[in-house]
């Protein structure tokens, strides 16, 4: 899977990898040939070890190795790298290997993705990325991280920002890439996470599918992070709930990024025809000249708000080059189905998805299950901006007791 496109001039000449070579790597003298090959590539501006597992005395010698060649590395992809490891394994590798990345002064990518973290190997991760000043693209997805890790990663992402701001190396670069999808990061994460989120402004991509997040969670994360975010380029909220509260709260956000989103998926999001409506009437009211991709698939979108889309994407998608809208509410033979396809055809460039699983139009149940199922959710992960604080180590003003209060109230006259 491609999780992000980047420019880092990195060439075949400058990588060195042997990835899904589905390679053992127990020993130093396992991984030492491998090393030996590595360290002639000169500049080394890649390393990928994807695909194969590592354990405690390789992972040692390839802490060393990385060390011995640091001076230009820009991006390291260790996904898939520990199958079949101990999970008290794991955590002694990345204790080697994470502080030899903090050696690379000029990385700029690192891919984590699937490998079986959690919650046990959360301290040597949290550790790294609150120091990893060079960091523009974090990729850590599929790692079975749950709410208690997923909210400890949202706290090293704010002590990131933090620690790039006092950085003495030259204007260390915003973190520009954030993906942690599959991760079962659900409602209680979203606090922290939002406030790791928002303290990085200049943000443009983030992922965060297949999470388990509920309304409640995506409308703290829209209101307290990403609307604040004004340089998002792609919002994935794939396969959690949106229903058409927190529909609606994207809605209001969606024209803050109209000069630079580029794709929004919201597929699989139980919008309901509601949420749905209201997503499309705020594209209706706003031109997005730089989106290309359009995800709105298994969300209920009935024949009212597909009316709209032919004018939304004549007048304000410009350059939209992927629609998907199977699996919503309308027939495959629509007038209107047939008019956007035109439309893409009269560009000569474009397409809509295959409509082969639409849903039946009197299919409504679940509707008031699902918006009603989150009523009764409550908030009790605290005020952001006090968390922030929390964080920051501002004390916490003291509460005034009732005994000052009555005092206060006595010397009161009406």
């Amino acid at each position: 899977m491609a999780y992000v496109q980047v420019d880092l001039g990195v060439t075949a000449e400058t990588t060195y990898s042997v990835a899904d070579k589905q390679l053992k790597l127990n020993t130093q003298a396992d991984i030492q040939p491998y090393l030996d090959e590595l360290l002639k590539v000169s500049p080394l501006k890649k390393i990928d070890f994807s695909g194969n597992t590592i354990g405690i005395e390789a992972s040692k010698a390839l802490a060393d190795a990385i060390k011995a060649s640091n001076s230009e590395l820009v991006e390291v992809n260790f996904a898939d790298f520990f199958t079949g490891r101990l999970n008290t394994e794991i955590p002694r590798s990345l204790e080697y290997l994470l502080p030899a990345l903090l050696t690379c002064d000029k990385l700029s990518l690192v891919n984590l993705c699937d490998n079986a973290f959690g919650l046990q190997t959360i301290d040597p991760i949290e550790d790294y990325l609150a120091k990893a000043v060079s960091l523009e693209h974090v990729i850590l997805s599929n790692n079975g991280m749950g709410p208690f890790a997923g909210a400890r990663i949202g706290k090293c992402l704010f002590k990131m920002a933090q620690a790039k701001k006092g950085s003495k190396t030259a204007c260390p670069k915003s973190l520009k890439t954030f993906i942690c999808g599959r991760n079962r990061l659900e409602n209680g994460s979203i606090s922290y996470l939002a406030i790791g989120l928002r303290a990085h402004q200049e943000l443009e991509v983030v992922k965060l599918y297949q999470n388990g997040i509920r309304p409640q969670g995506l409308k703290k994360l829209i209101n307290g992070a990403l609307s604040q975010i004004k340089t998002l380029q792609v919002v994935d909220l794939q396969d959690n709930t949106l229903t058409s509260s927190a529909s609606q709260v994207l809605a209001n956000s969606l024209h803050l990024w109209a000069a630079t989103l580029k794709e929004l998926n919201v597929n699989d999001c139980l919008m309901n025809p509601a949420g749905s409506l209201s997503v499309v009437q705020a594209l209706a009211k706003t031109e997005f000249p730089r989106l290309e991709t359009l995800k709105l698939q298994y969300n209920e979108l009935d024949a009212k708000a597909l009316a709209l889309v032919p004018s939304i994407i004549q007048k304000n998608l410009p350059v939209l080059q992927g629609l998907e809208l199977n699996g919503n509410r309308f027939e495959e033979d629509s007038e209107i189905v047939e008019a956007i396809t035109a439309i893409f055809e009269e560009r000569g460039s474009g397409e809509l998805d295959d409509l082969d699983d639409l849903e039946e139009l009197d299919s409504e149940e679940e509707e008031e299950e699902e918006e009603g199922s989150d009523a009764d959710e409550e908030d009790d992960e605290g005020d952001l901006d006090q968390l922030e604080k929390e964080l920051l180590g501002v004390p916490e003003e003291a509460d005034a007791s009732v005994d000052d209060i009555a005092a206060e109230l006595e010397k009161t006259s009406i």
